[in-house]
């Protein structure tokens, strides 16, 4: 399903935080978006690095990623179409750093928020920081289904996550380890995260409008999937072996 480039061992050392962003059909925004991170994370201590994963695009966006020189950068590339969880799911597998973040590839999460993130995870010895967006920067009817999605999810679920749509995240690697990966999975990692006894902790980041490309997602594409997977989420919280069974490496 990946195919990752000759970057991918260019530099042995462990950085201190892995970035993961799935593209899909963003040739106008990957490397505006790559800029930006580059430029956040330039000071952060330990070091980073960047993984930008191409989930079969039919645009440009494999040659773009393709072009970037930077040692930081490494890319994964699918050979099929697998969604949005599956280049997430990918990224993490490749992924070395003790902490590892996500950001959408279209831009509209702020690259300036991962360093406070990855200090707030830190500083209060939590597994996750999971944002919650203000001031989002979507239409109506995105908003409105979105709040109606996370209040079902709550209820179905018996988790609380303020916005389980939010893709900037930082995460324990090592709380990687037994999530599942399938279609939707991104949606539900703090509520996973949690089923297998880690700690999540939620701060407000900033949202920002879709410059260049046009959405993948609507409220019909994810609707009825969307309530199947919540069902599939409970199933799992009450079947699933807690990490913690035998005590937590770090």
């Amino acid at each position: 399903m990946t195919s990752p480039t000759a970057s991918t061992t260019a530099h042995l050392e462990t950085p201190r935080l892995s970035v993961v962003v799935p593209a899909y059909n963003e040739e106008e925004n990957i490397v505006p978006l790559a800029d930006e991170i580059i430029a956040a994370l330039a000071s952060l201590s330990g070091g980073f690095e960047l993984i930008l994963v191409d989930d079969a695009s039919t645009d440009s966006t494999a040659r773009v990623i393709g072009q970037i020189k930077n040692p930081q950068v490494r890319a994964v590339y699918h050979r099929i179409n697998c969604g949005q969880s599956a280049a997430i799911g990918s990224g993490f597998q490749a992924a070395r750093g003790e902490w590892v973040a996500t950001l959408d590839g279209d831009g509209q999460n702020d690259p300036a928020d991962l360093p406070a993130m990855l200090e707030k995870a830190i500083h209060d010895s939590v597994d996750c920081v999971t944002g919650v967006r203000r001031k989002r920067q979507d239409n109506f009817i995105r908003r409105f289904s979105s709040r109606v999605a996370n209040g079902f999810r709550n209820w179905i679920t018996g988790d609380q996550v303020s916005d389980s749509g939010c893709g900037i995240r930082v995460v324990r690697r090592a709380a990687l380890r037994e999530i599942p990966v399938f279609n939707g999975m991104h949606r539900f990692l703090p509520t996973l995260l949690r089923g297998q006894g880690y700690t999540v902790a939620e701060t407000t980041v900033n949202h920002r409008e879709r410059l260049r490309g046009t959405s993948k997602y609507g409220v019909h594409n994810r609707l009825w999937r969307g309530i199947r997977d919540c069902f599939g989420i409970r199933w799992y919280l009450k079947r699933a072996v807690r990490s913690d069974r035998l005590g937590k490496s770090r």
